[in-house]
């Protein structure tokens, strides 16, 4: 299952909260995990790279990971640290699951990867919303200054935004707004899970 949106849209929340109410029956994977390791450049290297931009993934990597889930095999997810953009050593083990509830920004520009995923849920939640959401992550969890975090928006996050990722709600099964909440969320994981329980029973 797939998550898409804009970065500070909302995209963990909604898989934090489906993942809670589906326990067993579901494991998790981010996108973000699968960025480029950028450990054999210098810092200034690194701060000019557009992180915004699909390329900046391991696609194959990421496209190895969903397959082994698909064939219920054990994998071996790559795990990435966004102070220092590198890699980190230690991989997250995702054993399989009824559900992968997979988040990012471009689960679903590939059509390679796009058909991977029985459900496609698009974020659409407003630019001024994205960037008070994104201020309060980078500036809090990631070490970064306010006025860095307003200048990357709007020359690379939102620009980017517009060329890869909104155009993505035309192969969505769905789109959530910024209106949505906690009971929202619940009724969404209930009628996921009544269907994954429909599947297994035939």
């Amino acid at each position: 299952m797939a998550v898409v949106g804009g970065s500070g849209s909302g995209k963990t929340w909604l898989a934090d909260k489906l993942q809670a109410a589906l326990g067993s029956k579901a494991g998790r994977l981010s996108l973000d995990d699968f960025y480029r390791d950028r450990s054999h450049l210098s810092p200034a290297q690194r701060a000019r790279i557009n992180f915004d931009n699909p390329a900046a993934i391991d696609w194959p990597a990421f496209e190895r990971v969903i397959e082994n889930c698909l064939l219920q095999r054990k994998s071996r997810a790559l795990r990435y640290d966004f102070n220092t953009h590198r890699r980190l050593p230690k991989p997250n083990i995702v054993q399989p699951k009824p559900i992968i509830l997979i988040d990012g920004l471009w689960l679903l520009w590939r059509p390679r990867i796009r058909r991977f995923f029985g459900l496609r849920i698009f974020m659409d939640c407003p630019a001024k919303m994205r960037l008070q959401r994104r201020l309060v992550r980078d500036v809090t969890g990631r070490g970064r200054t306010a006025r860095s975090v307003r200048e990357r928006f709007r020359k690379t996050v939102e620009p980017m935004h517009r060329k890869y990722v909104a155009p993505q709600v035309r192969w969505a099964d769905f789109k959530i707004g910024a209106d949505w909440d906690d009971r929202d969320a619940e009724r969404l994981a209930l009628a996921i899970k009544s269907a994954v329980d429909r599947n297994s029973e035939t």
